[in-house]
């Protein structure tokens, strides 16, 4: 039992941040709860009372002989009750008719009402508790640096809001209460059971300690069975994923089978270990109930031996019977607890796990940009492998800057970088003469839209999904936006217009209409810095074209930053960097650098352009 509550303790020291706010009904379950343990003690000692008046030996209780001073408490309250229940051999009037008939039932209702309001009480705090905690545990990865998402698993994510808070929502909503009440019942039991006779009571509690030897053997195994387990369903969970999402790849490669087999092993493997935590959690009935069954049969010869009356052995077995339930779910409760603690402990790594991205809460607002924008020797690295070198460059408010490179060269590290995403290794990125590091995460990206090669569109309409770029954006700003994507055309032709649905993953439109709502979400935002990476890549000729005529029609003051393969997309650029092997190798206009040998004629050579 104490082990049971040292693991619980653990529990309630990570989760009483979320269940604090609702700490006064949680406190009232408590209460009801106690007292539902305090009606254990009742029942006890009514059992006693009913019998004993129904013994042919019986006499009016202001005739018994007091022994002690338990049996002295013991007669007052029967004193109480005596003119209410009926004795064998004394007539029967309405007062002892209403007693018996309504006693039990009293006691009945009494008991249930007060383990009711003690589970509901503590269940609703329980479940506001566990939802603000996964609420917490998103809230916590969105502040998390690309760089975790990339080096975790996406099961684990998964695991984390479902597989780990649903742990901790059984062991708060169905153990909590019971590691309330039993122990409660266990001690009001006990006290009834002193009340009529210390010896026997101590012999009976003889038993309660052989009932914790396995429970600590086996939840030590429980614990190394649970960790296998999330470990297992991690994979599970991270290979499903993974087949939904390349489904198209699965298909196209016949590789249906294969998939199909991989997540059978993962499953058999799971299932082997649900199948040990079963065998350890199922264990632990037998043994109780063994012991209880020993119990009751030394019971029953020593009350026989000791010549005790039929209500004393009654009573006894009646609270032997209460006592060995609440052991037997604490006994449960120690092993539900193991399991939990193996997720809170992935939980609190979690909650440990500081961005490689600090954003500063105290730090300088950028309101607006008004100057210029500056890479100073700025390298990178993603883990060990070098991916820019010492780049250095000045972009100017209203400029429109190209970059290009082969694959591989690092133009879409930079862009990562403008958007603190990563860090650099070296170097520093200033804005507006203010190291961005000093400026605050929202106030940065607040100044940049992106419009990225990975399009990205939530299960939402069309509407919402443009709207995403600018919270506070009116329909006519939407349509305007849309327009200027070449966007607003094939949305009208769309069974609902702007109220669509755009399907999860943005399933139910083309490749190419992705890229215009993409755009078109970039534009409603309407921020001084434009980041087009790839952005016209899934786009016909003709889309393209009209695209790239309505970037060129934006305001002067907005900067705009494109990453293209195609070099034809930035003869109207002001400037273009050549990146080769993450270094900058030629910096220049479109015409000054065609004309130069270099990277940038080797790559229109290669697209037809020399």
């Amino acid at each position: 039992m104490y082990e049971s509550y040292t693991y619980l303790r653990k529990l309630l020291n990570f989760g009483w941040p979320y269940l604090k706010p609702y700490r006064k009904r949680f406190f009232i379950g408590i209460g009801f709860g106690i007292l539902f343990a305090a009606s254990n003690g009742l029942v006890v000692g009514s059992t006693k009372f009913i019998v004993e008046r129904f013994e042919p030996q019986s006499k009016l209780v202001d005739s018994v002989e007091i022994k002690s001073w338990q049996q002295s408490v013991l007669q007052k309250g029967a004193q109480q009750l005596d003119p209410w229940v009926p004795l064998k051999g004394r007539p029967l009037d309405w007062r002892q008719i209403t007693g018996g008939v309504l006693l039990i039932a009293i006691l009945s209702a009494l008991r249930g009402s007060m383990g009711f309001l003690s589970s509901y009480c503590m269940s609703w705090a329980n479940e506001q508790m566990i939802q603000d905690l996964r609420a917490a545990i998103v809230k916590k990865l969105n502040s998390l640096s690309l760089g975790y998402f990339q080096k975790t698993h996406t099961g684990d994510l998964i695991t984390h809001i479902q597989s780990d808070t649903s742990s901790l929502q059984r062991a708060f909503v169905h153990g909590l209460p019971d590691t309330i009440r039993e122990p409660f019942t266990l001690i009001f039991v006990c006290g009834a059971l002193f009340l009529m006779d210390w010896q026997l009571t101590l012999l009976t509690m003889f038993f309660f300690p052989l009932c914790i030897i396995p429970v600590m053997v086996l939840g030590k195994r429980l614990r190394k069975i649970a960790e296998r387990q999330r470990a297992a369903s991690v994979n599970q969970s991270g290979q499903f994923l993974q087949v939904m999402a390349n489904m198209r790849v699965v298909q196209a490669f016949n590789l249906e089978d294969q998939q199909s087999n991989e997540f059978h092993d993962i499953s058999r493997l799971i299932a082997r270990q649900n199948i040990k935590a079963t065998v350890a959690q199922r264990l632990i009935n037998p043994i109780i109930e063994t012991m209880a069954g020993l119990a009751f049969g030394v019971l029953l010869v020593y009350i026989v031996w000791a010549n005790y009356q039929t209500s004393d052995m009654a009573a006894f077995l009646v609270a032997a019977a209460l006592s060995f339930g609440p052991i037997k779910k604490v006994s449960n409760l120690t092993l539900m607890f193991q399991k939990t603690t193996v997720g809170v402990e992935r939980l609190q790594t979690l909650f440990a796990t500081r961005s490689d991205v600090e954003n500063r809460s105290t730090g300088c607002r950028l309101t607006s940009f008004e100057d210029c924008l500056c890479f100073e020797d700025v390298s990178f690295q993603y883990e060990k492998h070098p991916v820019l070198q010492n780049i250095s460059f000045t972009i100017k408010k209203g400029e429109r800057i190209g970059i290009v490179g082969e694959s591989g060269s690092g133009k879409s590290t930079l862009v990562n970088l403008l958007f603190r995403f990563y860090d650099p290794v070296s170097g520093r990125i200033i804005i507006d003469g203010t190291d961005y590091k000093e400026l605050s995460l929202d106030s940065l990206r607040s100044q940049l839209a992106l419009v990225s090669q990975d399009i990205l569109l939530f299960n939402q309409s069309v509407l919402d999904n443009i709207a995403l770029g600018k919270r506070s954006a009116t329909n006519e700003e939407v349509i305007v936006a849309a327009r200027t994507a070449n966007a607003h055309s094939f949305i009208e032709r769309m069974p609902e217009n702007y109220s669509s649905q755009v399907g999860e993953w943005g399933s139910r439109v083309s490749g190419g209409q992705k890229q215009r709502l993409s755009l078109a979400r970039a534009f409603v935002r309407q921020a001084p810095i434009l980041v087009l990476d790839e952005a016209t890549a899934a786009l016909d000729s003709e889309s393209e074209k009209e695209i790239l005529t309505a970037i060129d029609n934006l305001p002067l003051d907005r900067t705009i930053i494109s990453v293209a393969h195609r070099l034809s997309t930035l003869r109207t650029m002001n400037r273009i960097l050549v990146l080769e092997n993450g270094e900058l190798a030629q910096e220049g206009t479109y015409s000054e650098l065609l004309s130069s040998p270099g990277a940038f004629s080797r790559l229109a050579s290669h697209q037809g352009l020399l």
